[in-house]
């Protein structure tokens, strides 16, 4: 899992606003980090084991991110947590969710958003807007959709990485969603 920090602070968004772009970057990824610490207690409170694994090392607060170690908690049935996106400056969330499932030999990366998929333009701005049931990595990047940077699109369609995209208030929740219910878009291959 790989929690965003949005709701407490954007790097762009402070750089829009004259924060020098470097230190915009590292206070989102402490947001993210608050985040991670806020749902794991959330998890653990229903009886789910949790691990956060942070990018940039916070040793009283986090694990460390280390691969191998990822995979062992995941073995053990842990959720893990990844925070403090890439532990890098100019990437974005959505790139170092890409980035983990890869490394973890994710089957899908599931996207939950304020909508419930892909639309060919702004679905909040525009009534007229039309959703994609399914769409290629390529059809993304040129008509530049805004789902994730073009940074994860391309590194989820080199790993060959399904990104399900759908709305955080899909009736039934993620469940229905894995159940392949529901409403979503599928990015992949071949469209």
């Amino acid at each position: 899992m790989v929690i965003g920090g949005g709701n407490i602070f954007r790097g762009l968004q402070g750089s829009a606003q004259g924060m020098e772009r470097t230190t915009a970057d590292y206070m989102g990824m402490l947001a993210t980090v608050m985040n991670a610490l806020a749902m794991q207690s959330a998890l653990e409170s229903v009886g789910v084991y949790t691990r956060v694994l942070s990018a940039i090392p916070m040793d009283q607060i986090s694990e460390p991110y280390i691969r191998r170690r990822a995979v062992r908690h995941l073995e053990k049935k842990r959720v893990c947590i990844f925070a403090a996106g890439t532990g890098n400056p100019y990437f974005t969330t959505d790139t170092a969710a890409t980035l983990r499932a890869s490394e973890m030999a994710c089957d899908a990366i599931f996207k939950g958003t304020k909508v419930n998929g892909v639309y060919d333009k702004d679905p909040v701005e525009h009534t007229d807007a039309k959703r994609f049931d399914h769409i290629s990595y390529d059809q993304v990047l040129s008509q530049h959709l805004k789902v994730m940077d073009a940074s994860a699109i391309a590194l989820a369609r080199d790993n060959k990485l399904p990104i399900i995209v759908f709305s955080l208030a899909e009736p039934g929740g993620f469940k229905t969603i894995l159940a392949g219910n529901g409403t979503y878009t599928k990015v992949y291959e071949n469209s």
